[in-house]
């Protein structure tokens, strides 16, 4: 049984904290406000930008995993989410008695690349985005992988699942899709992250950085007809052509979290969405 502490226990971590407390592990969820946590997981209420509150990190933490989210889209949010707090709980973590957690996991984003011609993206592929919001979180992963922990890094794409049905809404509205059929969105479903995590958690000699996409990078329109189509309604029609040449278009690449051996429960939209669409009915 390994002791595990979910800083910023929300979406997605509190979906792994469940996997890692049925496989018998000991799970403390941190996070501001920890009303509604399952009852299977430690709760500990503290704010990772107040660094005196992280004091109640209990002794003998064996795995980390960082998976914060900023409140708002700024510049400042950004900053006190994935650089600030991190700074302030790997500061907790290093003057600990007890020793230092044998491995963080880092919860970063496919927003740190910048590409924008559609090209084929990887782990090694440059990270240069021109938007503050994947530069800052490019500067959380520098300090996560600057620590002396063993750190690994997952860039997750955009992450949809249960509750988080807007595009599902948004074509039962008869919504136009955005025209530019070769503008691709990465994707995975919240189950296949918390799954990857667990899988990484212990992965003996990992690499220090993975991409958590799904096997089907797909342009919005292309999933919104297909979601109509299962829905029954109308298909949606393409709205204004998408020009803004400076947004990020890429197609990122999971074979090297799958040649770790992570086995997707959901390789694709339509296999995560009908998953979805399933819940919706019963």
């Amino acid at each position: 049984m390994a002791s595990v502490l979910i800083a910023g226990c929300g979406y997605v971590g509190t979906a792994l904290g469940r996997l890692l407390c049925l496989d018998g592990d000991l799970v403390w969820g941190l996070r501001r406000n920890t009303g509604g946590m399952p009852s299977a997981m430690r709760p500990l209420q503290a704010d990772l930008a107040v660094p005196s509150s992280l004091q109640v990190i209990p002794a003998g933490i064996d795995y980390v995993v960082y998976a914060v989210s900023a409140d708002t889209f700024s510049p400042e949010s950004y900053r006190r989410a994935y650089v600030d707090g991190l700074v302030n709980l790997l500061s907790v973590l290093k003057n600990r008695p007890d020793g230092q957690p044998q491995r963080l996991l880092y919860v970063s984003s496919t927003s740190v690349y910048g590409q924008t011609g559609g090209e084929l993206v990887d782990e090694n592929s440059p990270a240069k985005s021109s938007r503050f919001s994947g530069q800052i979180v490019l500067e959380g992963e520098g300090h996560a992988l600057g620590s002396s922990i063993q750190t690994i890094v997952v860039r997750f794409g955009g992450i949809y699942g249960p509750k988080r049905v807007r595009l599902i809404e948004q074509v039962r509205r008869g919504e136009a899709c955005m025209s530019g059929l070769h503008r691709y969105a990465n994707r995975i479903h919240r189950d296949d992250c918390a799954s990857a995590l667990a899988h990484l958690l212990r992965l003996a000699s990992p690499k220090a950085v993975y991409l958590g996409v799904d096997d089907e990078p797909a342009p919005q329109c292309e999933v919104m007809r297909w979601l109509a189509d299962q829905l029954c309604v109308q298909a949606p029609v393409e709205g204004h052509l998408d020009t803004d040449t400076s947004r990020p278009n890429k197609r990122c690449s999971n074979q090297l979290l799958r040649a770790s051996g992570y086995q997707f429960i959901y390789p694709s939209y339509r296999d995560g969405y009908l998953s979805i669409l399933s819940g919706l009915k019963t």
